[in-house]
């Protein structure tokens, strides 16, 4: 790929009528940026000290600059993901002369912290149910802190070395390919049944089924609303090229301004939450005490809490083979059944009501989760973990739960997992303003070279206000969709492959070198992700390893 394009220079050449991409900012924005940046790391890391301290949890100072490290990176992953995805929300206003670059990249980096600050988090944990789950139990273990470097810095690595040569690549692709190559190495490296039992794949089809079909929605629906556009909207100008240096009329410009803020809040709102899943993972290894369980809960919620536990074991125990002997053997058939994907079984029915009736006895003896001792705080945190996850899996077949739970059963076990998804997944405030402030600021640099790509790149004549909106109006739409589902998506995918189909439905022919790059940066993500992925974790653990025995 390094043949095919080369590397732009920061300051890029203005070409013949096209917008003005190497304006010069005023001093006073780097130290405000600068000055931003400090602040959200400052505030990340007081409070995680207040975090700790509130619980009791005294954090050594090696663990404190492990995780500070950890986080570093993972921040690090979405600060590149804003400045490698800006070009997708802003080469459509740039390129139309709607606004000029450096107002665009502040404006896209705030609605990209908005999107964030209100986002739902569903995206972020579907992107933590791919990993293993042993990792995913054992977190704060050697293992579980090699997959988590190894899956950061494969993404980051990939996405700096794509971002260099101008490629319009996937960010959520990228860190989809890493977890799926840590997931192999890890079943590859340990001893087990079955050679991809570390992958889940019902979720992992899922998800990449959303990947591939991504550049194919783009293209179509961009390709036929520009097609609707024409036939109903028949200004000339919509679809003339614009004037050089001459600003769109006043509703076509705002039409634009609407779209690049739509993209750039439904953006954040997708891949913020990716970091935030990956930030959770690295507090719940560092610090588990004060992050393992959302102790934020009120105490008032712990009755109906124990009650919605009861029931649904109570449910499950109905029809259900005789119990496992004890709690270990509870907890051994639940991994199991995680680990082959099949949970729809009595024997795994006991094992559920089991665990379920030890866990209500503890929440109920604590009072709330706020009052969990820290000692008993990891133990507790994996068995409702494997419950939600064993409850879901044991339902996720809607016609054999139907035929084997009755309605009333069926209510009691959804209130069941919602109860343990409020108490195990969740997102503190300060993780998503630290989250938001790196996508956000990230937007703010480094977005000329694939600005260059979408906008001059991809058809061969110059961008029509008509093509621009479309093309974005689809990935706004999309994306939203997505992140209401709880599925990640490529924002990259969606809006490049929207301006091709836009560029043919305009009439105009596409460049067919970029779009073979684009293309086989899309074909080789996915394997070249896995395959570093893959390949830091096993350095990380031999490392780990090697020390230890030390």
């Amino acid at each position: 790929m390094a043949t095919t394009f080369s590397a732009l220079p920061e300051a890029v050449e203005r070409p013949s009528g096209g917008p003005r991409l190497d304006q010069r900012i005023h001093p006073a924005s780097r130290w405000i940026f600068l000055t931003i940046l400090a602040a959200g790391l400052g505030f990340a890391g007081y409070s995680i000290v207040t975090d700790t301290a509130q619980v009791g949890e005294g954090l050594a100072l090696g663990t404190l600059a492990f995780l500070g490290l950890a986080l570093m990176i993972a921040l690090g992953f979405e600060f590149v993901n804003g400045f490698h995805d800006t070009a997708n929300a802003v080469a459509t206003v740039i390129y139309t002369n709607s606004m000029s670059a450096p107002l665009a990249v502040v404006w896209s980096g705030f609605f990209n912290f908005l999107g964030v600050m209100l986002s739902s988090g569903a995206v972020a944990y579907s992107i933590i149910t791919l990993l293993p789950v042993d990792l995913i139990l054992h977190v704060g273990s050697n293992a579980g802190f090699a997959m988590i470097f190894a899956l950061l810095l494969a993404a980051v690595i990939w996405n700096l070395g794509t971002w260099f040569v101008g490629l319009p690549n996937s960010s959520s692709h990228a860190l989809i390919g890493s977890i799926l190559g840590v997931g192999f190495a890890n079943q590859l490296l340990s001893s087990g049944a079955g050679g991809t039992s570390g992958v889940d794949w019902s979720q992992a089809t899922k998800i990449l089924t959303g990947l591939w079909m991504a550049p194919l929605i783009g293209f179509g629906a961009s390709f036929l609303l520009l097609r609707v556009m024409k036939a109903m909207l028949r200004n000339p100008v919509l679809y003339a090229p614009p004037a050089a240096d001459a600003p769109p009329p006043r509703g076509i410009r705002a039409l634009l301004v609407f779209t690049c803020t739509a993209v750039s809040f439904a953006h954040g709102g997708n891949d913020g939450q990716k970091g935030m899943g990956l930030i959770m993972l690295i507090l719940i290894g560092c610090a588990p005490t004060a992050y393992a369980l959302n102790r934020t809960m009120p105490e008032s919620a712990t009755p109906a809490f124990v009650s919605s536990v009861n029931a649904a074991g109570a449910a499950f125990a109905a029809h259900a083979a005789p119990e496992p002997v004890d709690l270990a053997a509870s907890r051994a058939v639940l991994t199991a059944a995680l680990q082959t994907r099949h949970a729809d079984t009595p024997q795994v029915y006991g094992a559920v009501n089991a665990l379920s009736r030890d866990v209500a006895q503890r929440i109920g003896a604590y009072g709330s989760l706020d009052k969990v001792p820290a000692a008993a705080t990891p133990n507790l945190r994996n068995d409702m973990y494997l419950l939600l996850d064993s409850a879901r899996l044991a339902t996720k077949d809607k016609e054999k739960a139907a035929r084997t739970f009755s309605e009333g059963e069926l209510a009691s076990i959804k209130a069941y997992q919602s109860n343990l998804e409020k108490g195990t997944r969740y997102i503190p405030l300060w993780v998503k303003i630290t989250v938001a402030l790196a996508l956000g600021l990230g937007t703010m640099v480094g977005w000329r070279r694939i600005v260059v790509t979408v906008g001059e790149k991809i058809g061969k004549t110059h961008m029509t206000y008509g093509m621009g909106a479309s093309a974005e109006l689809v990935a706004a739409a999309t994306i939203l969709g997505a992140e209401f589902g709880g599925l990640p998506v490529s924002t990259t995918h969606i809006l490049s492959s929207g301006v091709a189909g836009a560029s043919v439905a305009s009439g105009a022919g596409l460049q067919p070198r970029t779009i073979g790059s684009m293309a086989l940066a899309w074909v080789l993500t996915l394997p070249a992700a896995m395959a570093l992925a893959g390949g830091l974790y096993w350095l990380f653990l031999t490392l780990s390893r090697t020390v230890g025995a030390g």
